[in-house]
């Protein structure tokens, strides 16, 4: 493992799901290219403009993301 300090997990959770989410879309929109190879082409560069947009976004997007999720559900009480 890289041995990054925990206190960054946040930013490396964001790299990692901004990432996975922009190589997904950009996948998906660039289907109907006409043959393989330009599907590929298209894919890394529509992936690389996502994810350069997308990282800022997740990064700053994630802590309100997170506060919003936990006012929004409650504690499971124990059994």
């Amino acid at each position: 493992m890289l041995g990054i300090p925990r206190r960054y997990s946040h930013f490396v959770f964001g790299v990692i799901q901004s990432g996975l989410t922009s190589l997904i879309a950009a996948g998906i929109a660039s289907f109907p290219a006409p043959g393989a190879k330009v599907f590929l082409a298209h894919w890394m560069v529509s992936w690389l403009v996502a994810w350069a947009a997308m990282l800022p976004i997740v990064l700053l997007a994630a802590p309100a993301i997170r506060a919003f999720s936990l006012r929004l559900t409650r504690e499971e009480r124990a059994r």
